[in-house]
């Protein structure tokens, strides 16, 4: 039987392993400038924890930000925990690299996406996107606030 090469799940290894590798240096050495990322990832993927009220109300993705506050971020091989602040109420997550759907840093344009085969498949509805409650004008936020946002804007 022929082998093939599987540059797709490769490349996906190496974009992993990016992220690993940028999420290390934030855990040694802060954020550096305006660098920020938004990461959405799926919410169930077995390997995920957040807290039930999370996953009640976001049951298939959730975009986080982490920027102004996060804390307890640990790096491991297959995922990260971080604690992040929703509405004064901090909550760790434990996000596995496999469940990270797509990492954004805005400060700089970048932006990795993961496709999975049911992506590409025509018959399936693409998810309703998330819709930012109100939220407060950017100088009424707290710096401690943690944001779940919709990344339409920097889809092409």
């Amino acid at each position: 039987m022929p082998r093939n090469i599987d540059y797709g799940n490769l490349m996906h290894t190496a974009m992993r392993g990016l992220i690993k590798a940028v999420l290390e240096d934030v855990q040694a050495n802060g954020l550096p400038g305006a660098h920020h990322f938004f990461i959405t990832f799926d919410t169930t993927h077995p390997d995920a924890l957040l807290a039930d009220w999370l996953s009640d109300r976001y049951p298939s993705e959730m975009t986080v930000v982490m920027q102004h506050w996060f804390d307890n971020l640990d790096v491991t091989d297959d995922g990260f925990a971080v604690t992040l602040n929703f509405g004064d109420q901090p909550e760790p997550l434990y996000i596995p690299y496999d469940a990270i759907k797509t990492f954004v840093d805005p400060s700089v344009e970048f932006g990795l996406r993961f496709e999975s085969p049911e992506d590409d498949d025509p018959d399936t509805e693409p998810p309703e996107p998330i819709e930012p409650e109100d939220q407060p004008e950017p100088e009424e936020r707290k710096s401690s606030d943690a944001e779940v946002v919709s990344l339409d804007k920097f889809r092409k």
